[in-house]
């Protein structure tokens, strides 16, 4: 190596090093990331039945997309893994002690009610970390100094992070349900009113009028008669006769059906649905109309996008390629009419052989049509290729 070689190589490194962020300095002054308060997602998520479904749904749509790791290597925090490895952790056994399927959808429910994932890589097993105990410490020269976890700290090489969307911070991701919030407390107040509603005999308070003023103790004694024989929310209301001028009146002539809140939780619900990104159609059993464009817009726009970035994640820690595979979803796959017109008009137009088309199709492949077709409307296709052309005539003799 020439001496030049030498000095070139040290500049080179001493470039790289001058190639850091010159505001992370600023980042790194707080040591320790903002958490987003996420226990009342965790409560409307346990209590409320549209959250629960909502949030379930995506969960489990996302933990069935397998993942292929590809042989093209890329630049990884940890390297020297095989391939093999990878698949097996991200696709069959990440660790001892769960099934893959149990895992991913940890991870996925804490990415939508915390907004952040966190896995443990310890060399030989990936291991979930709950969201809601792990603190982030940034750098003042880097990005991340560590990672704490119940006063564990973990190197950042140790750690894959996964964060979802946020606007004030470049460390912790936000919870999808944070905008939906208000109406996820509407929703619960309403309900807890209806619950208050018919706990109290399903009618309103009554007033007793009296012409006379009578005494606080025999205002209390009254009210304590009134209390134990009057008990509509007991199944029955017991016959009182009322002496002494007094007469009964409503706090109000409110009614149940005035208080049915059913059309403004329905629209609450769609609400809480649409910051998720789940469709309502899809939970709407009457009308199934659209069911599948829908379908398809909630996996383009929802579901792939969340197990691209946790991909992402895996294929800069890892250093391999890896991508979904999304060939047995069947929201993404067309009708079966038109998949098998697609794939005849491929192989009659050349360009896959018919044992290509069927094992697309899911057919096993047949001895003999591994050869492309040649279209027949193609001029000298059907003959010499270089002759081409309307075939001659023979002469007759008239």
């Amino acid at each position: 190596m020439a001496w030049y070689d030498r000095l070139l190589g040290r500049q080179e490194k001493e470039l790289d090093m001058e190639k850091l962020n010159p505001i992370q300095q600023y980042f790194g002054q707080e040591k320790e990331s903002s958490r987003e308060f996420t226990q009342s997602y965790e409560r409307y998520y346990e209590t409320l039945e549209i959250v629960n479904r909502g949030v379930n749904m995506i969960v489990d749509d996302v933990a069935e997309i397998p993942v292929v790791v590809q042989p093209q290597p890329v630049t990884g925090v940890r390297k020297g893994i095989k391939r093999s490895r990878v698949d097996l952790l991200l696709n069959k056994e990440p660790n001892p002690f769960q099934d893959v399927s149990s895992f991913k959808r940890n991870l996925i429910t804490d990415y939508l009610l915390d907004g952040n994932i966190f896995v443990y890589y310890d060399g030989a097993h990936l291991y979930h970390l709950p969201a809601d105990s792990v603190t982030i410490h940034a750098d003042s020269k880097t990005y991340i100094e560590k990672y704490t976890y119940n006063d564990i700290d973990y190197t950042p090489d140790e750690i894959i992070h996964i964060k979802e969307n946020s606007f004030y911070s470049i460390f912790r991701g936000t919870s999808r349900l944070k905008p939906a919030v208000r109406t996820m407390q509407l929703t619960a107040s309403m309900r807890k009113f209806q619950d208050n509603f018919f706990k109290n005999g399903a009618v309103p308070g009554l007033v007793l009028k009296s012409p006379n003023t009578l005494s606080e103790k025999i205002k209390e004694r009254m009210i304590q008669s009134w209390s134990s024989r009057y008990r509509p929310d007991a199944g029955g209301r017991r016959p009182l006769i009322l002496d002494g001028g007094i007469e009964i009146d409503s706090v109000s002539n409110v009614n149940f059906k005035e208080l049915d809140f059913q059309s403004s939780i329905e629209e609450n619900e769609k609400i809480i649905l649409k910051a998720l990104g789940v469709p309502p159609i899809l939970l709407d059993s009457g009308n199934n109309a659209n069911i599948r464009p829908n379908m398809r817009m909630y996996y383009l726009e929802t579901i792939l996008p969340i197990v691209r970035k946790i991909n992402y994640a895996y294929s800069r820690f890892f250093g391999y390629s890896i991508e979904e595979d999304a060939t047995n979803i069947p929201a993404l796959q067309p009708e079966l009419r038109d998949q098998s017109q697609y794939y005849t008009s491929l192989v009659n137009g050349g360009i896959i052989s018919a044992n290509e088309a069927r094992v697309r199709l899911g057919f096993e492949a047949l001895e003999g049509n591994d050869d492309l077709r040649v279209p027949a409307n193609i001029a000298g296709s059907a003959v010499n290729p270089d002759e081409g052309g309307r075939p001659t005539e023979e002469d007759t003799d008239d």
